[in-house]
């Protein structure tokens, strides 16, 4: 990575992160006030809605401090390691459980005639979008682990060569 590319990666996750606190901490509470003037035949909606931001909201989270950590390994050279498994694993975990939470708003939103059903489909396909990302970091984990291979074999040949030179 270029001398500009971390730091400016690191800002940008920075702003994410601080940017996703700010929501929980001040935009969401103002959204639980807002559904508290439901009409009544909507009222189930307050609850699960509130928990699937706030979940959508901490999924995000983790993607970011995994980024984060990633990062790090990058600017210190460890990332083809088995330790980046780790986060890639995580960052999997939660696309995916980001995925679910999308697509239980669908879901939640289904029913009833408040929402026009070629929104509810929409929705779907945004849920089908966040696993597509959860399924191209899956490719590129196997790519990574094909890149720790190659390394872990070049380490060993140089030790070999090393021993009869």
């Amino acid at each position: 990575m270029g001398r500009l590319m971390v730091p400016t990666l690191r800002v940008v996750l920075g702003t994410l992160l601080a940017g996703s606190v700010f929501v929980q901490a001040v935009m969401v509470p103002l959204l639980a006030g807002d559904l508290e003037g439901l009409r009544p035949e909507y009222a189930y909606v307050r609850a699960p809605l509130l928990a699937i931001v706030l979940l959508g909201l901490v999924t995000c989270q983790v993607v970011v401090v995994c980024v984060w950590r990633l990062v790090t390994m990058v600017r210190r050279g460890t990332v083809f390691s088995h330790g980046a498994f780790r986060y890639v694993h995580i960052a999997i975990g939660a696309i995916a459980a980001a995925s679910l939470l999308v697509f239980a708003l669908a879901v939640l939103l289904a029913p009833g005639e408040a929402i026009a059903p070629g929104v509810v489909l929409l929705v779907c396909g945004a849920s089908m979008a966040v696993m597509a990302v959860a399924l191209i970091v899956l490719v590129l984990r196997m790519l990574l682990a094909q890149a720790v291979a190659r390394d872990v074999e070049a380490t060993r040949m140089r030790a070999e060569l090393e021993a009869v030179i």
